[in-house]
């Protein structure tokens, strides 16, 4: 299945996706993934934990005004393992890195979602949409909720990405300031 392909209608299903990811293109919609077999669910993909950044104070505070000029982003500082490669994370926001490169062709959008046992854990992420035409090494912002806080080992897998198509690509593609981000 190539890009041109893709249906219309619908969420991708695993046997799509997995066309996109190991059919031969130039570019596949997804890379640098750690288990193809694991990482593949029946409607979507699940992307793994690369690195975890702390807000904090000392990260600045973002705003974001009409012009992109006006746009000031945080500075997140990079957080460091507590134990082997596992992370403590107290009741707070932080922002992750995914492990998997993704290449959203114009035919295709996708929403990240977070695993459910996340969800059950009082830990939630929060993204936005992902654009046709994207590339990159995507972000989102983690909120542990949980008094107790949370620990988490690199590489587990915490959130769902899900392909939809769109009714007819899109002429241009994403071209905002994250193209090509965390490469």
């Amino acid at each position: 299945m190539t890009a041109t392909d893709v249906p219309h209608s619908g969420v991708l299903n695993r046997t799509a996706i997995a066309e996109l990811v190991t059919g031969g293109a130039a570019l596949p919609l997804l890379s640098e993934y750690i288990d193809l077999a694991q990482q593949l669910q029946p409607n979507g993909f699940d992307l793994t934990l690369h690195s975890i950044a702390r807000f904090g104070p000392a990260a600045g505070a973002g705003r974001l005004g009409v012009a992109d000029a006006d746009r000031r982003l945080p500075r997140p500082r990079p957080l460091s393992y507590d134990d082997g490669d596992w992370w403590r994370l107290d009741q707070e926001a932080y922002l992750i890195t995914f492990n998997e490169f993704v290449n959203l062709p114009r035919s295709l959008m996708a929403l990240c979602r977070p695993r459910s046992s996340l969800l059950r854990s009082g830990v939630a992420i929060h993204t936005a949409v992902w654009d046709a035409g994207y590339s990159g090494r995507g972000q989102a912002l983690l909120t542990v909720y949980a008094p107790a806080g949370w620990r988490v080992r690199q590489n587990a897998r915490i959130a769902q990405l899900v392909f939809l198509p769109l009714a007819q690509p899109d002429a241009a593609g994403y071209a905002g300031r994250y193209q090509g981000e965390n490469l």
